[in-house]
């Protein structure tokens, strides 16, 4: 190890770069590994019996809500539906006739050329007549029903698996609830982790002990990236946490909504996961990372001390922000870290200080 008294007499100190460190607030984190989950998932099933029809989605195609996506035969359930419609306007050629008979026989009973029974009677005819075609206006109804049931279209955007049952099959039959297809919404999308108890109760610690109201809990940021991703490209919100530990695995669940626009973050892959831990330091200390050195005793900067003499200093970190790390403990705001040329920085050696900043 080369000293400040090792130095050859007349020889120049190096220059080495150096920086003071960066004062910034910073927040806890809690970083977990968790997997991607579909906020919808559908299986398409014929709720009418048919032949399908026609398939108008390709395997895995996107779709929008409300396209159509398949069609079962209607033929049936047009003529239905007609035969509904005629016995509606059946019954209500009945009712008219009926009103008009109630007034004719009336009018017979004042003058007495008709009885009482006669006018009963239509009266009857009348009210017969209203009540069939409320049971009309409903057969019309379930026509419309059925026949709308033959054409099933996306509950909302997302994309298509492949189909299930080909086209001239029959479908809906018997209790028939095989499957024709499914549909799976990936924007937004879930991430979800399970934290341990020993987590959760860090995080109640750090908020004072209070839960937090849903409106509160949806503000929470949480951001995920893949396992070959670097940082956490992937931003949403808390959108539930189980209001008990499970006892089987003694962890608590959170799940976050993150928008999934390009469709990155797929069902069932495996994520990282960034959440707050509810601490928010004020002037919290950072360096750039590749300052960091290690050895026995652990991680530690070199530092110039007034006389600009390379000093060993063991720090405790904190979280990495980007390329900076934030130093726990062990730095003060005015020190001046080395950070490049560290062969020639070794401690005892008298350097002349080059302060750069710290950029991000």
């Amino acid at each position: 190890m080369v000293t400040a008294q090792a130095q050859f007499p007349g020889q120049a100190p190096p220059t080495i770069p150096v920086v003071q460190p960066k004062v910034q607030t910073v927040s806890d984190y809690l970083e977990v590994t968790g997997n991607a989950a579909a906020v919808n998932q559908v299986k398409l099933i014929a709720r009418v019996v048919g032949f399908l029809d026609q398939l108008h989605f390709a395997d895995g195609v996107l779709v929008k809500k409300g396209d159509l996506l398949v069609t079962i035969q209607q033929d049936q359930y047009k003529a239905q539906l007609q035969q509904a419609q005629a016995q509606l306007q059946l019954q209500q050629a009945a009712l008219l006739y009926a009103r008009t008979e109630v007034g004719r026989y009336t009018a017979l009973l004042k003058r007495d050329a008709a009885t009482q029974v006669d006018v009963d009677h239509w009266n009857f005819e009348q009210h017969s007549a209203e009540a069939n075609i409320l049971a009309a206006q409903a057969q019309v109804a379930l026509a419309q029903l059925n026949l709308s049931y033959t054409e099933i279209r996306a509950p909302f955007d997302g994309q298509m698996g492949r189909h299930l049952v080909d086209p001239g099959n029959v479908v809906g039959g018997n209790g028939q609830e095989a499957a024709l297809a499914d549909i799976t919404q990936l924007d937004p999308i879930y991430v979800v982790a399970n934290i341990s108890l020993q987590q959760g109760l860090q995080i109640r610690a750090n908020l004072d002990q209070r839960r937090l109201t849903l409106d509160e809990l949806h503000k929470i940021p949480v951001e995920a990236a893949l396992q070959d991703e670097t940082g956490y490209p992937h931003q949403g919100t808390i959108e539930y946490v189980a209001p008990a530990i499970d006892q089987a695995t003694g962890t608590l669940l959170v799940r976050g909504l993150m928008r999934n626009p390009n469709r990155t973050l797929l069902p069932g892959a495996f994520v990282k996961i960034r959440l707050p831990m509810g601490k928010v330091v004020q002037s919290a200390l950072l360096v750039p990372d590749r300052a960091l050195q290690e050895d026995q005793g652990g991680r530690y900067l070199l530092v110039l001390n007034r006389d600009n003499v390379v000093q060993q200093r063991y720090v405790q970190l904190g979280e990495l922000i980007g390329d900076l790390r934030v130093i726990a403990s062990g730095l003060k705001p005015d020190d001046r870290v080395v950070t490049g040329e560290l062969w020639r920085a070794s401690p005892g050696t008298k350097v002349t200080p080059q302060l750069t900043s710290i950029g991000g």
